[in-house]
């Protein structure tokens, strides 16, 4: 128990069509996609915050 399978995954990606439909994944892998890019964005301006704050 707690371990993923293959079936497992299978069986999740079923639902998440049934529940989305195959016309709004691509629109939702999109904003997902933004969501991390500006997640990246953020943490490299904090790192370049902290480096300024270290000289």
């Amino acid at each position: 128990m707690g371990q993923f399978s293959f079936w497992h995954l299978l069986i999740v990606l079923v639902i998440v069509l049934i529940f989305f439909g195959p016309n709004r994944l691509p629109g939702l892998g999109q904003s997902l996609g933004k969501a991390i890019k500006g997640f990246k964005e953020g943490l490299k301006g904090i790192d370049d915050e902290k480096d300024k704050n270290d000289d």
